[in-house]
């Protein structure tokens, strides 16, 4: 019995859900999209599919990317107590929860229709494949951008059977929003990274790091208040973009130093800047 409380308990820090962070950013931007593409107050099975399939993916990202990293997790400050790292999980357990989970999140979109299932087997080689994309490209960023805007997407499709051009305008804006914050987290490592090989676009950026992610957190602004005129989202919506757009220059405050504690916060802020968004949706489709 003790080992089974010892492999619940490595599972449970190995899809990080003592991290929600994640999960929000992985679910603001799609149940931003569904309220979008419903144009109003989603329909509830939908919204229970979508709410549930972004944690399961988001664990089962979490798997693989341990399977991947697990001989060089152990060399980095922040990530040497996880499971795979210590040995208290194999690297095997970690690729049989990517599997189960991944069937989990199929499960839950065979609720859906056919072209929103078709996207989320397509989503699926995106999810295993990024974690590896850092040994051989600096922008490693970029493939978790499509994965992490690949639900928005999904919740066009699944409530309209199509992907219209809006759509697309919301998932490049999220793929911009995702490399802000994915920067961040990899500037949290950064040294680390040099040491042992591995590629980031903090490493690539390099001094310009603050002067990048600050464009890509306006092209986001400035993307999501077009996103706001093609909606037709009220006055509310607006104010409430602008907060995030508050938000972001306290995280190039934050960033200044580049300090490790400082980008970490700073990665960790964005939780709000989604939450705000998906409230000023939520308040401009009902006023």
């Amino acid at each position: 019995m003790t080992g089974l409380r010892q492999k619940a308990a490595g599972f449970f820090y190995l899809t990080r859900m003592h991290r929600p962070v994640g999960i929000l950013l992985l679910l603001w931007p799609t149940i931003t999209a569904l309220w979008l593409a419903a144009g109003g107050f989603p329909p509830l099975d939908l919204l229970l599919i979508f709410t549930a399939g972004t944690v399961v993916m988001r664990a089962a990202g979490c798997c693989v990317n341990d399977f991947a990293d697990y001989h060089i997790d152990g060399k980095v400050l922040r990530t040497r107590e996880r499971p795979l790292a210590t040995g208290m999980l194999s690297r095997r357990e970690a690729m049989g929860g990517f599997a189960f989970l991944s069937l989990i999140g199929f499960a839950l979109v065979l609720w859906t229709n056919a072209p929103t299932i078709g996207l989320a087997v397509a989503a699926v080689p995106i999810i295993a494949v990024y974690p590896f994309l850092k040994r051989v490209t600096q922008l490693p960023q970029l493939a978790l951008g499509v994965a992490f805007s690949w639900g928005i997407l999904m919740a066009f499709t699944a409530v309209g059977g199509g992907l219209p051009a809006q759509a697309w305008l919301l998932f490049l804006a999220n793929l911009l929003w995702t490399v802000v914050y994915d920067t961040q987290y990899a500037m949290v490592d950064r040294e680390y990274d040099r040491q042992i090989g591995v590629k980031s676009t903090a490493i690539l950026f390099g001094k310009a790091d603050n002067l990048v992610i600050g464009i890509l957190q306006f092209g986001h602004i400035a993307l999501m208040w077009v996103a706001g005129l093609v909606f037709g989202l009220g006055h509310w919506y607006f104010a409430l973009l602008a907060g995030a757009g508050i938000l972001f220059a306290w995280q190039q405050y934050l960033c200044r130093s580049r300090s490790p504690t400082a980008c970490f916060r700073a990665f960790r802020n964005n939780g709000k800047v989604g939450g705000l968004v998906w409230l000023g949706v939520v308040i401009g489709l009902t006023g």
